[in-house]
Protein backbone atom coordinates (compact mmCIF):
# COMPACT_ATOMS: atom_id res chain seq x y z
CA UNK A 1 0.00 0.00 0.00
CA UNK A 2 1.44 3.33 -1.00
CA UNK A 3 2.56 5.81 1.66
CA UNK A 4 0.00 8.32 0.45
CA UNK A 5 -2.83 6.18 1.80
CA UNK A 6 -2.04 7.24 5.33
CA UNK A 7 -0.87 10.76 4.60
CA UNK A 8 -3.11 13.71 5.23
CA UNK A 9 -3.68 16.30 2.55
CA UNK A 10 -2.15 19.52 3.77
CA UNK A 11 -4.56 22.33 4.61
CA UNK A 12 -3.35 24.38 1.67
CA UNK A 13 -4.12 21.49 -0.67
CA UNK A 14 -7.53 20.87 0.83
CA UNK A 15 -8.42 24.49 0.31
CA UNK A 16 -7.51 24.14 -3.35
CA UNK A 17 -9.68 21.08 -3.96
CA UNK A 18 -12.90 23.06 -4.11
CA UNK A 19 -11.68 25.85 -6.35
CA UNK A 20 -13.85 26.66 -9.33
CA UNK A 21 -12.51 25.48 -12.66
CA UNK A 22 -12.43 28.23 -15.22
CA UNK A 23 -12.09 26.92 -18.76
CA UNK A 24 -11.03 30.19 -20.30
CA UNK A 25 -8.52 32.32 -18.43
CA UNK A 26 -5.51 31.64 -16.26
CA UNK A 27 -6.20 34.86 -14.35
CA UNK A 28 -9.30 33.36 -12.75
CA UNK A 29 -7.33 30.60 -11.04
CA UNK A 30 -8.09 30.98 -7.34
CA UNK A 31 -4.57 30.40 -6.11
CA UNK A 32 -1.10 30.65 -7.50
CA UNK A 33 1.43 27.88 -7.16
CA UNK A 34 3.73 28.74 -4.28
CA UNK A 35 7.50 28.62 -4.78
CA UNK A 36 7.70 25.38 -2.79
CA UNK A 37 5.17 23.79 -5.14
CA UNK A 38 7.11 24.98 -8.18
CA UNK A 39 10.22 23.35 -6.79
CA UNK A 40 8.34 20.05 -6.67
CA UNK A 41 7.70 20.21 -10.41
CA UNK A 42 11.36 19.56 -11.17
CA UNK A 43 12.14 16.18 -12.67
CA UNK A 44 14.77 13.51 -12.57
CA UNK A 45 17.37 15.78 -14.14
CA UNK A 46 17.51 17.89 -10.99
CA UNK A 47 15.54 16.16 -8.27
CA UNK A 48 15.93 12.40 -8.76
CA UNK A 49 13.32 9.67 -9.16
CA UNK A 50 11.05 11.01 -6.40
CA UNK A 51 10.30 14.27 -8.21
CA UNK A 52 6.63 14.85 -9.01
CA UNK A 53 4.90 17.29 -11.32
CA UNK A 54 2.69 20.11 -10.08
CA UNK A 55 1.39 20.93 -13.57
CA UNK A 56 0.35 18.91 -16.61
CA UNK A 57 1.33 21.52 -19.20
CA UNK A 58 4.75 22.71 -18.06
CA UNK A 59 7.84 20.79 -17.02
CA UNK A 60 7.67 17.79 -19.32
CA UNK A 61 4.59 15.83 -18.17
CA UNK A 62 3.71 13.81 -21.28
CA UNK A 63 0.50 12.08 -22.28
CA UNK A 64 0.25 10.02 -25.49
CA UNK A 65 -2.48 8.52 -27.68
CA UNK A 66 -0.06 7.13 -30.24
CA UNK A 67 -0.56 3.46 -29.37
CA UNK A 68 -4.34 3.64 -29.72
CA UNK A 69 -4.24 5.52 -33.03
CA UNK A 70 -2.65 2.43 -34.61
CA UNK A 71 -5.97 0.58 -34.30
CA UNK A 72 -8.69 0.79 -36.98
CA UNK A 73 -10.39 4.15 -36.52
CA UNK A 74 -13.91 5.28 -37.25
CA UNK A 75 -13.62 7.30 -40.50
CA UNK A 76 -16.52 9.57 -39.51
CA UNK A 77 -15.18 12.51 -37.55
CA UNK A 78 -18.45 14.29 -36.81
CA UNK A 79 -19.58 13.54 -33.28
CA UNK A 80 -23.17 12.46 -33.52
CA UNK A 81 -24.88 9.55 -31.82
CA UNK A 82 -24.95 6.40 -33.95
CA UNK A 83 -26.01 2.86 -33.25
CA UNK A 84 -23.44 1.05 -35.43
CA UNK A 85 -19.81 1.92 -36.09
CA UNK A 86 -18.38 -0.91 -38.21
CA UNK A 87 -14.74 -1.88 -38.67
CA UNK A 88 -13.30 0.31 -35.93
CA UNK A 89 -11.82 -0.05 -32.47
CA UNK A 90 -11.97 3.65 -31.63
CA UNK A 91 -13.75 6.82 -32.69
CA UNK A 92 -11.92 10.12 -32.40
CA UNK A 93 -14.19 12.40 -30.41
CA UNK A 94 -13.45 15.25 -27.97
CA UNK A 95 -15.06 15.55 -24.54
CA UNK A 96 -17.93 18.01 -24.13
CA UNK A 97 -17.12 20.36 -21.22
CA UNK A 98 -19.78 20.69 -18.56
CA UNK A 99 -21.82 23.86 -18.86
CA UNK A 100 -21.38 26.61 -16.31
CA UNK A 101 -18.92 26.61 -13.45
CA UNK A 102 -17.27 23.40 -12.30
CA UNK A 103 -15.52 22.48 -9.07
CA UNK A 104 -12.63 20.14 -8.42
CA UNK A 105 -14.43 18.46 -5.54
CA UNK A 106 -11.87 15.79 -4.69
CA UNK A 107 -8.73 14.04 -5.79
CA UNK A 108 -6.76 11.02 -4.63
CA UNK A 109 -3.07 11.74 -3.96
CA UNK A 110 -2.39 8.00 -4.07
CA UNK A 111 -3.86 7.70 -7.57
CA UNK A 112 -2.21 10.90 -8.78
CA UNK A 113 1.14 9.48 -7.74
CA UNK A 114 0.66 6.82 -10.43
CA UNK A 115 0.79 9.71 -12.91
CA UNK A 116 3.81 11.35 -11.23
CA UNK A 117 1.57 14.19 -10.06
CA UNK A 118 2.02 15.95 -6.75
CA UNK A 119 -1.15 16.87 -4.78
CA UNK A 120 -0.24 20.50 -5.38
CA UNK A 121 -1.39 19.94 -8.98
CA UNK A 122 -4.82 20.92 -7.62
CA UNK A 123 -3.72 24.54 -7.94
CA UNK A 124 -2.88 24.08 -11.62
CA UNK A 125 -5.54 25.54 -13.89
CA UNK A 126 -4.53 23.19 -16.69
CA UNK A 127 -4.93 20.11 -14.50
CA UNK A 128 -8.39 21.16 -13.45
CA UNK A 129 -9.29 21.84 -17.08
CA UNK A 130 -7.83 18.48 -18.16
CA UNK A 131 -9.89 16.43 -15.73
CA UNK A 132 -13.04 18.40 -16.50
CA UNK A 133 -12.71 17.82 -20.25
CA UNK A 134 -12.30 21.50 -21.11
CA UNK A 135 -8.64 21.33 -22.18
CA UNK A 136 -6.96 18.73 -24.38
CA UNK A 137 -3.31 17.96 -23.77
CA UNK A 138 -1.27 18.65 -26.93
CA UNK A 139 -0.20 14.99 -27.13
CA UNK A 140 -3.71 13.63 -26.54
CA UNK A 141 -6.25 12.53 -29.12
CA UNK A 142 -9.44 11.78 -27.13
CA UNK A 143 -11.05 8.52 -28.15
CA UNK A 144 -14.24 6.57 -27.50
CA UNK A 145 -13.86 2.79 -27.61
CA UNK A 146 -16.19 0.49 -29.53
CA UNK A 147 -17.02 -2.77 -27.79
CA UNK A 148 -19.91 -5.17 -27.40
CA UNK A 149 -21.06 -7.47 -24.66
CA UNK A 150 -23.43 -9.96 -23.12
CA UNK A 151 -25.78 -8.12 -20.78
CA UNK A 152 -27.77 -10.23 -18.31
CA UNK A 153 -26.90 -13.29 -20.38
CA UNK A 154 -27.92 -11.94 -23.81
CA UNK A 155 -25.77 -10.60 -26.61
CA UNK A 156 -26.40 -6.85 -26.72
CA UNK A 157 -24.59 -6.08 -30.00
CA UNK A 158 -22.50 -2.91 -30.14
CA UNK A 159 -22.18 -0.94 -26.91
CA UNK A 160 -19.05 1.17 -26.45
CA UNK A 161 -17.96 4.22 -24.47
CA UNK A 162 -21.21 6.15 -24.44
CA UNK A 163 -20.03 8.75 -21.90
CA UNK A 164 -16.31 8.15 -21.55
CA UNK A 165 -13.24 9.51 -23.30
CA UNK A 166 -9.81 7.90 -23.30
CA UNK A 167 -7.31 10.76 -23.09
CA UNK A 168 -4.26 8.58 -23.65
CA UNK A 169 -1.64 6.67 -21.71
CA UNK A 170 1.10 7.78 -19.35
CA UNK A 171 4.28 5.87 -18.47
CA UNK A 172 5.33 6.84 -14.96
CA UNK A 173 8.72 7.08 -13.31
CA UNK A 174 8.56 3.40 -12.37
CA UNK A 175 7.89 2.35 -15.96
CA UNK A 176 4.22 1.50 -15.34
CA UNK A 177 1.65 2.15 -18.10
CA UNK A 178 -1.54 3.94 -17.01
CA UNK A 179 -4.49 4.93 -19.19
CA UNK A 180 -6.49 8.03 -18.28
CA UNK A 181 -10.20 8.08 -19.01
CA UNK A 182 -12.86 10.67 -18.23
CA UNK A 183 -16.31 9.33 -17.34
CA UNK A 184 -19.35 11.57 -17.74
CA UNK A 185 -17.53 13.75 -20.26
CA UNK A 186 -20.17 13.93 -23.00
CA UNK A 187 -21.83 12.10 -25.87
CA UNK A 188 -19.96 9.88 -28.34
CA UNK A 189 -21.00 7.82 -31.37
CA UNK A 190 -21.75 5.02 -28.85
CA UNK A 191 -24.15 6.97 -26.63
CA UNK A 192 -27.25 5.57 -28.37
CA UNK A 193 -30.06 7.44 -26.61
CA UNK A 194 -27.85 8.68 -23.79
CA UNK A 195 -26.65 12.22 -23.15
CA UNK A 196 -23.09 11.29 -22.26
CA UNK A 197 -23.32 12.58 -18.71
CA UNK A 198 -22.91 10.97 -15.31
CA UNK A 199 -24.72 12.30 -12.27
CA UNK A 200 -23.23 13.19 -8.90
CA UNK A 201 -24.67 10.16 -7.10
CA UNK A 202 -22.99 7.64 -9.40
CA UNK A 203 -19.78 9.66 -9.75
CA UNK A 204 -19.22 9.97 -6.00
CA UNK A 205 -19.80 6.23 -5.66
CA UNK A 206 -17.32 5.44 -8.45
CA UNK A 207 -14.67 7.83 -7.15
CA UNK A 208 -14.83 6.46 -3.60
CA UNK A 209 -15.56 2.87 -4.59
CA UNK A 210 -12.41 2.34 -6.65
CA UNK A 211 -10.14 3.96 -4.07
CA UNK A 212 -11.76 2.01 -1.24
CA UNK A 213 -11.28 -1.26 -3.10
CA UNK A 214 -7.62 -0.48 -3.75
CA UNK A 215 -7.07 0.11 -0.04
CA UNK A 216 -8.73 -3.24 0.65
CA UNK A 217 -6.17 -4.94 -1.58
CA UNK A 218 -8.57 -5.76 -4.40
CA UNK A 219 -7.56 -5.69 -8.08
CA UNK A 220 -9.19 -2.49 -9.32
CA UNK A 221 -9.12 0.59 -11.51
CA UNK A 222 -8.33 3.84 -9.72
CA UNK A 223 -9.96 7.25 -9.31
CA UNK A 224 -7.79 10.33 -9.72
CA UNK A 225 -10.28 13.18 -9.40
CA UNK A 226 -13.92 14.18 -9.12
CA UNK A 227 -15.26 17.29 -10.85
CA UNK A 228 -18.78 18.52 -10.07
CA UNK A 229 -20.66 20.85 -12.43
CA UNK A 230 -23.66 23.14 -12.53
CA UNK A 231 -25.13 21.37 -15.55
CA UNK A 232 -28.14 19.18 -14.78
CA UNK A 233 -29.66 16.24 -16.63
CA UNK A 234 -32.96 14.42 -16.45
CA UNK A 235 -32.87 10.97 -14.86
CA UNK A 236 -35.34 8.32 -13.78
CA UNK A 237 -33.23 6.77 -10.98
CA UNK A 238 -35.28 3.59 -10.61
CA UNK A 239 -37.02 3.41 -14.00
CA UNK A 240 -40.28 4.08 -12.20
CA UNK A 241 -41.53 6.97 -14.32
CA UNK A 242 -40.51 9.52 -11.68
CA UNK A 243 -37.94 11.69 -13.45
CA UNK A 244 -35.95 14.46 -11.85
CA UNK A 245 -33.14 16.87 -12.61
CA UNK A 246 -29.79 15.85 -11.19
CA UNK A 247 -26.39 17.58 -11.02
CA UNK A 248 -23.58 16.15 -13.14
CA UNK A 249 -19.96 15.23 -12.51
CA UNK A 250 -16.87 13.82 -14.22
CA UNK A 251 -14.50 11.23 -12.76
CA UNK A 252 -10.95 10.93 -14.07
CA UNK A 253 -10.20 7.26 -13.67
CA UNK A 254 -7.09 5.18 -14.29
CA UNK A 255 -6.43 1.62 -15.39
CA UNK A 256 -3.48 -0.10 -16.97
CA UNK A 257 -5.92 -1.03 -19.71
CA UNK A 258 -9.56 -0.23 -20.41
CA UNK A 259 -9.92 -3.10 -22.86
CA UNK A 260 -12.48 -5.65 -21.74
CA UNK A 261 -13.99 -8.98 -22.75
CA UNK A 262 -16.46 -7.05 -24.91
CA UNK A 263 -13.56 -5.46 -26.82
CA UNK A 264 -12.76 -8.91 -28.19
CA UNK A 265 -16.39 -9.98 -28.52
CA UNK A 266 -17.45 -7.27 -30.96
CA UNK A 267 -14.50 -7.96 -33.28
CA UNK A 268 -14.98 -11.73 -33.24
CA UNK A 269 -18.74 -11.49 -33.77
CA UNK A 270 -18.37 -9.10 -36.69
CA UNK A 271 -15.60 -11.12 -38.34
CA UNK A 272 -13.02 -8.33 -37.97
CA UNK A 273 -10.20 -10.83 -37.55
CA UNK A 274 -7.25 -8.59 -38.37
CA UNK A 275 -8.32 -6.06 -35.75
CA UNK A 276 -8.86 -8.94 -33.33
CA UNK A 277 -5.29 -10.14 -33.90
CA UNK A 278 -3.99 -6.59 -33.48
CA UNK A 279 -5.83 -6.24 -30.17
CA UNK A 280 -4.42 -9.55 -28.95
CA UNK A 281 -0.91 -8.48 -29.92
CA UNK A 282 -1.34 -5.15 -28.10
CA UNK A 283 -2.55 -6.80 -24.91
CA UNK A 284 0.29 -9.33 -24.90
CA UNK A 285 3.01 -6.84 -25.79
CA UNK A 286 1.96 -4.15 -23.34
CA UNK A 287 0.56 -6.13 -20.43
CA UNK A 288 1.85 -9.71 -20.61
CA UNK A 289 5.48 -9.32 -21.71
CA UNK A 290 6.29 -12.86 -20.58
CA UNK A 291 4.00 -14.23 -23.33
CA UNK A 292 5.56 -14.07 -26.79
CA UNK A 293 2.81 -12.98 -29.24
CA UNK A 294 4.70 -14.66 -32.08
CA UNK A 295 4.18 -18.11 -30.58
CA UNK A 296 1.17 -20.03 -31.93
CA UNK A 297 -0.04 -20.86 -28.42
CA UNK A 298 -0.02 -17.21 -27.23
CA UNK A 299 -3.86 -16.86 -27.32
CA UNK A 300 -4.16 -19.90 -25.05
CA UNK A 301 -1.44 -18.58 -22.76
CA UNK A 302 -3.41 -15.34 -22.44
CA UNK A 303 -6.61 -17.24 -21.73
CA UNK A 304 -4.86 -19.19 -18.99
CA UNK A 305 -3.74 -15.99 -17.28
CA UNK A 306 -7.12 -14.30 -17.63
CA UNK A 307 -8.87 -17.36 -16.18
CA UNK A 308 -6.55 -17.52 -13.17
CA UNK A 309 -6.50 -13.79 -12.48
CA UNK A 310 -10.26 -13.34 -12.90
CA UNK A 311 -10.74 -16.14 -10.38
CA UNK A 312 -8.40 -14.31 -8.00
CA UNK A 313 -10.24 -11.01 -8.46
CA UNK A 314 -13.66 -12.49 -7.75
CA UNK A 315 -12.31 -14.32 -4.70
CA UNK A 316 -11.10 -10.93 -3.48
CA UNK A 317 -14.59 -9.53 -4.03
CA UNK A 318 -16.07 -12.30 -1.90
CA UNK A 319 -13.49 -11.71 0.80
CA UNK A 320 -14.51 -8.09 1.39
CA UNK A 321 -18.23 -8.65 0.77
CA UNK A 322 -18.22 -6.67 -2.49
CA UNK A 323 -20.97 -7.24 -5.04
CA UNK A 324 -20.41 -5.66 -8.46
CA UNK A 325 -24.05 -5.51 -9.47
CA UNK A 326 -23.57 -5.63 -13.27
CA UNK A 327 -21.20 -8.43 -14.26
CA UNK A 328 -21.90 -8.12 -17.97
CA UNK A 329 -19.01 -9.12 -20.25
CA UNK A 330 -18.56 -5.48 -21.27
CA UNK A 331 -17.77 -4.71 -17.61
CA UNK A 332 -15.10 -7.42 -17.30
CA UNK A 333 -11.50 -6.20 -17.65
CA UNK A 334 -9.07 -8.15 -19.80
CA UNK A 335 -6.51 -7.46 -17.04
CA UNK A 336 -8.85 -8.87 -14.39
CA UNK A 337 -9.26 -5.65 -12.44
CA UNK A 338 -12.55 -4.29 -11.12
CA UNK A 339 -13.95 -1.69 -13.51
CA UNK A 340 -17.18 0.21 -14.11
CA UNK A 341 -18.46 0.83 -10.60
CA UNK A 342 -22.20 1.11 -11.11
CA UNK A 343 -24.87 -0.28 -8.76
CA UNK A 344 -22.35 -2.06 -6.54
CA UNK A 345 -22.73 -2.71 -2.85
CA UNK A 346 -20.92 -4.18 0.15
CA UNK A 347 -22.57 -6.78 2.34
CA UNK A 348 -23.91 -5.53 5.63
CA UNK A 349 -25.97 -8.36 7.12
CA UNK A 350 -24.39 -11.53 5.74
CA UNK A 351 -26.86 -12.50 3.05
CA UNK A 352 -25.35 -14.59 0.22
CA UNK A 353 -28.29 -13.68 -2.00
CA UNK A 354 -27.58 -9.94 -1.67
CA UNK A 355 -28.42 -8.05 -4.91
CA UNK A 356 -27.34 -4.38 -4.90
CA UNK A 357 -28.80 -3.56 -8.32
CA UNK A 358 -32.52 -2.81 -8.11
CA UNK A 359 -32.71 -3.42 -11.88
CA UNK A 360 -31.63 -7.05 -11.40
CA UNK A 361 -35.06 -8.55 -10.81
CA UNK A 362 -33.86 -12.16 -11.11
CA UNK A 363 -30.86 -11.77 -8.83
CA UNK A 364 -28.50 -12.86 -11.58
CA UNK A 365 -25.63 -10.81 -10.20
CA UNK A 366 -26.05 -11.57 -6.51
CA UNK A 367 -23.08 -11.92 -4.16
CA UNK A 368 -23.16 -15.72 -4.18
CA UNK A 369 -23.57 -15.91 -7.97
CA UNK A 370 -20.45 -13.91 -8.75
CA UNK A 371 -18.06 -16.90 -9.01
CA UNK A 372 -20.43 -18.69 -11.40
CA UNK A 373 -20.98 -15.59 -13.53
CA UNK A 374 -17.22 -15.09 -13.70
CA UNK A 375 -16.87 -18.53 -15.28
CA UNK A 376 -19.69 -17.89 -17.75
CA UNK A 377 -18.09 -14.62 -18.83
CA UNK A 378 -14.74 -16.34 -19.30
CA UNK A 379 -16.42 -18.80 -21.63
CA UNK A 380 -17.68 -15.89 -23.72
CA UNK A 381 -14.19 -14.41 -23.85
CA UNK A 382 -12.62 -17.76 -24.71
CA UNK A 383 -14.92 -18.11 -27.73
CA UNK A 384 -13.50 -14.90 -29.21
CA UNK A 385 -10.07 -16.53 -29.55
CA UNK A 386 -11.31 -19.29 -31.86
CA UNK A 387 -10.59 -17.40 -35.11
CA UNK A 388 -6.90 -17.34 -34.13
CA UNK A 389 -6.65 -21.02 -33.15
CA UNK A 390 -6.24 -24.33 -34.91
CA UNK A 391 -8.84 -27.04 -34.36
CA UNK A 392 -6.46 -28.82 -31.99
CA UNK A 393 -6.02 -25.63 -29.98
CA UNK A 394 -9.78 -25.03 -29.83
CA UNK A 395 -10.13 -28.35 -28.01
CA UNK A 396 -7.75 -27.07 -25.32
CA UNK A 397 -10.02 -24.13 -24.47
CA UNK A 398 -12.25 -26.19 -22.21
CA UNK A 399 -9.28 -27.66 -20.36
CA UNK A 400 -8.09 -24.15 -19.58
CA UNK A 401 -11.56 -23.04 -18.49
CA UNK A 402 -11.73 -26.06 -16.20
CA UNK A 403 -8.90 -24.52 -14.17
CA UNK A 404 -11.16 -21.71 -13.05
CA UNK A 405 -13.01 -23.59 -10.33
CA UNK A 406 -9.85 -24.79 -8.62
CA UNK A 407 -8.15 -21.38 -8.98
CA UNK A 408 -11.15 -19.68 -7.39
CA UNK A 409 -11.45 -22.16 -4.54
CA UNK A 410 -7.74 -21.91 -3.70
CA UNK A 411 -7.80 -18.11 -3.72
CA UNK A 412 -11.08 -18.00 -1.77
CA UNK A 413 -9.86 -20.37 0.93
CA UNK A 414 -6.55 -18.53 1.27
CA UNK A 415 -8.37 -15.23 1.70
CA UNK A 416 -10.85 -16.50 4.27
CA UNK A 417 -8.32 -18.47 6.31
CA UNK A 418 -6.28 -15.26 6.39
CA UNK A 419 -9.36 -13.47 7.68
CA UNK A 420 -9.43 -16.07 10.46
CA UNK A 421 -5.80 -15.41 11.34
CA UNK A 422 -4.31 -18.53 9.78
CA UNK A 423 -1.05 -18.47 7.84
CA UNK A 424 -1.76 -21.64 5.88
CA UNK A 425 -4.79 -23.14 4.18
CA UNK A 426 -5.80 -26.75 4.52
CA UNK A 427 -8.72 -28.47 2.75
CA UNK A 428 -10.45 -29.03 6.10
CA UNK A 429 -10.41 -25.27 6.73
CA UNK A 430 -13.27 -24.95 4.27
CA UNK A 431 -15.50 -26.50 6.92
CA UNK A 432 -14.32 -23.94 9.47
CA UNK A 433 -15.08 -21.03 7.15
CA UNK A 434 -18.44 -22.46 6.16
CA UNK A 435 -19.47 -22.87 9.80
CA UNK A 436 -18.75 -19.25 10.60
CA UNK A 437 -20.57 -17.99 7.51
CA UNK A 438 -23.54 -20.24 8.26
CA UNK A 439 -23.83 -18.73 11.74
CA UNK A 440 -23.54 -15.23 10.32
CA UNK A 441 -26.34 -15.96 7.89
CA UNK A 442 -28.52 -17.54 10.59
CA UNK A 443 -28.08 -14.65 13.03
CA UNK A 444 -28.10 -11.91 10.35
CA UNK A 445 -24.72 -10.70 11.58
CA UNK A 446 -22.74 -7.95 9.91
CA UNK A 447 -20.14 -9.40 7.51
CA UNK A 448 -17.35 -6.84 7.90
CA UNK A 449 -17.61 -6.28 11.64
CA UNK A 450 -17.98 -9.93 12.60
CA UNK A 451 -14.50 -10.63 11.24
CA UNK A 452 -13.06 -7.42 12.67
CA UNK A 453 -14.46 -8.08 16.14
CA UNK A 454 -13.35 -11.73 16.00
CA UNK A 455 -9.82 -10.45 15.47
CA UNK A 456 -10.07 -8.13 18.47
CA UNK A 457 -10.97 -10.66 21.16
CA UNK A 458 -8.84 -13.41 22.68
CA UNK A 459 -9.48 -17.11 22.25
CA UNK A 460 -10.38 -17.28 25.94
CA UNK A 461 -12.98 -14.55 25.44
CA UNK A 462 -14.40 -16.52 22.53
CA UNK A 463 -14.88 -19.57 24.73
CA UNK A 464 -16.52 -17.59 27.55
CA UNK A 465 -18.41 -15.25 25.18
CA UNK A 466 -17.22 -12.26 27.20
CA UNK A 467 -16.96 -9.51 24.60
CA UNK A 468 -16.86 -5.73 24.89
CA UNK A 469 -20.38 -4.30 24.90
CA UNK A 470 -19.69 -2.47 21.63
CA UNK A 471 -19.02 -5.77 19.80
CA UNK A 472 -22.57 -6.08 18.55
CA UNK A 473 -21.84 -8.19 15.45
CA UNK A 474 -19.85 -10.94 17.20
CA UNK A 475 -22.33 -10.99 20.08
CA UNK A 476 -25.06 -11.76 17.58
CA UNK A 477 -23.07 -14.66 16.09
CA UNK A 478 -22.31 -16.04 19.55
CA UNK A 479 -26.05 -16.42 20.13
CA UNK A 480 -26.07 -19.29 17.64
CA UNK A 481 -26.25 -22.79 19.07
CA UNK A 482 -23.45 -23.72 16.67
CA UNK A 483 -20.99 -21.17 18.10
CA UNK A 484 -19.47 -23.51 20.67
CA UNK A 485 -18.76 -26.10 17.99
CA UNK A 486 -17.08 -23.46 15.85
CA UNK A 487 -14.76 -22.38 18.69
CA UNK A 488 -13.91 -26.03 19.37
CA UNK A 489 -12.68 -26.32 15.79
CA UNK A 490 -11.11 -22.88 15.59
CA UNK A 491 -8.89 -22.83 18.69
CA UNK A 492 -7.04 -26.09 17.96
CA UNK A 493 -6.49 -24.97 14.36
CA UNK A 494 -4.79 -21.77 15.57
CA UNK A 495 -2.66 -23.66 18.10
CA UNK A 496 -1.79 -26.22 15.41
CA UNK A 497 0.25 -23.53 13.66
CA UNK A 498 2.31 -22.99 16.80
CA UNK A 499 1.40 -19.34 16.99
CA UNK A 500 0.31 -17.20 19.90
CA UNK A 501 -3.10 -15.61 20.20
CA UNK A 502 -1.41 -12.26 19.64
CA UNK A 503 0.02 -13.57 16.36
CA UNK A 504 -3.48 -14.56 15.27
CA UNK A 505 -4.89 -11.17 16.10
CA UNK A 506 -2.09 -9.37 14.27
CA UNK A 507 -2.74 -11.45 11.16
CA UNK A 508 -6.45 -10.74 11.36
CA UNK A 509 -5.81 -7.02 11.81
CA UNK A 510 -4.24 -6.86 8.35
CA UNK A 511 -6.95 -8.96 6.70
CA UNK A 512 -10.16 -7.53 8.15
CA UNK A 513 -11.13 -3.90 7.60
CA UNK A 514 -13.24 -1.97 10.07
CA UNK A 515 -14.74 0.20 7.33
CA UNK A 516 -16.12 -0.43 3.85
CA UNK A 517 -18.13 1.87 1.58
CA UNK A 518 -21.59 0.89 2.72
CA UNK A 519 -24.44 2.19 0.57
CA UNK A 520 -25.80 4.38 3.35
CA UNK A 521 -22.35 5.87 3.96
CA UNK A 522 -22.03 6.68 0.26
CA UNK A 523 -25.50 8.22 0.30
CA UNK A 524 -24.56 10.55 3.14
CA UNK A 525 -21.55 11.77 1.17
CA UNK A 526 -23.63 12.17 -2.01
CA UNK A 527 -26.18 14.33 -0.19
CA UNK A 528 -23.42 16.50 1.24
CA UNK A 529 -21.94 17.02 -2.23
CA UNK A 530 -25.34 17.86 -3.69
CA UNK A 531 -25.61 20.54 -0.97
CA UNK A 532 -22.23 21.94 -2.00
CA UNK A 533 -20.13 20.45 0.81
CA UNK A 534 -17.33 18.98 -1.33
CA UNK A 535 -15.05 18.50 1.65
CA UNK A 536 -17.18 15.49 2.60
CA UNK A 537 -15.65 13.47 -0.25
CA UNK A 538 -12.11 14.09 0.96
CA UNK A 539 -13.08 13.23 4.53
CA UNK A 540 -14.60 9.93 3.42
CA UNK A 541 -11.62 9.17 1.19
CA UNK A 542 -9.19 9.63 4.08
CA UNK A 543 -11.01 6.93 6.07
CA UNK A 544 -11.59 4.53 3.17
CA UNK A 545 -7.95 4.66 2.12
CA UNK A 546 -6.94 3.49 5.61
CA UNK A 547 -9.78 1.07 6.46
CA UNK A 548 -7.96 -1.24 8.88
CA UNK A 549 -7.30 1.42 11.51
CA UNK A 550 -9.94 2.92 13.80
CA UNK A 551 -10.69 6.55 12.94
CA UNK A 552 -12.36 8.81 15.47
CA UNK A 553 -14.10 10.66 12.62
CA UNK A 554 -15.61 7.43 11.33
CA UNK A 555 -16.67 6.35 14.81
CA UNK A 556 -18.38 9.70 15.35
CA UNK A 557 -20.26 9.18 12.08
CA UNK A 558 -21.31 5.67 13.15
CA UNK A 559 -19.58 3.94 10.25
CA UNK A 560 -18.92 0.86 12.37
CA UNK A 561 -22.34 0.87 13.98
CA UNK A 562 -25.65 -0.59 12.97
CA UNK A 563 -27.13 0.82 9.79
CA UNK A 564 -29.67 3.62 10.35
CA UNK A 565 -33.30 2.66 9.79
CA UNK A 566 -33.55 4.70 6.60
CA UNK A 567 -30.73 2.66 5.04
CA UNK A 568 -33.13 -0.23 4.42
CA UNK A 569 -35.01 1.92 1.92
CA UNK A 570 -31.92 2.73 -0.16
CA UNK A 571 -31.84 1.41 -3.70
CA UNK A 572 -29.28 1.75 -6.46
CA UNK A 573 -29.70 1.01 -10.16
CA UNK A 574 -27.94 1.26 -13.51
CA UNK A 575 -29.41 4.74 -13.99
CA UNK A 576 -26.64 7.28 -13.64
Amino acid sequence: MEEELSQKITPSTEEQLCQKITPSTEEQSCQKITPSMEEKSCREETCGDAALYSDVERGGWRLSSEEFLKFPLDPVKENYVRRNVPNAVFSIVPPTPLEGETVLAAMSPSALDLLDLDPSVASSTRFRELVSGSWIHPDSTPLAHRYGGHQFGWWAEQLGDGRAHLLGHYVNRHGSWWEIQLKGSGATPYSRLGDGRAVVRSSVREFLGAEAMHALGVRTSRSASLVVGEETVTRDPFYSGHVRLEPTAIVARLAQSWFRFGSFEILARKGETEALKQLLNHILTRHFPDIDPALPDSPLALLTRVVEETAEMIAQWQGVGFTHGVMNTDNMSILSVTIDYGPFGFLETYNPGFVPNSSDDDGRYSYDNQPKIGYMNLRMFASTLRPMLTQTQVIQIQMILDRYDLAFKEAYLKIFTGKLGLLSSKPEDEKLVDRLLAMMKETKADFTLTFWELGNVSLDELETKKFPKSFWALTRVANSEKFKGFVELYRPRILDEGRTDEDRRNTMASNNPRYVLRNWVAQQVIEEVERGNYQAVGEALKILQDPYRTHSEAEDKGWAGKAPSWANKLRVSCSS
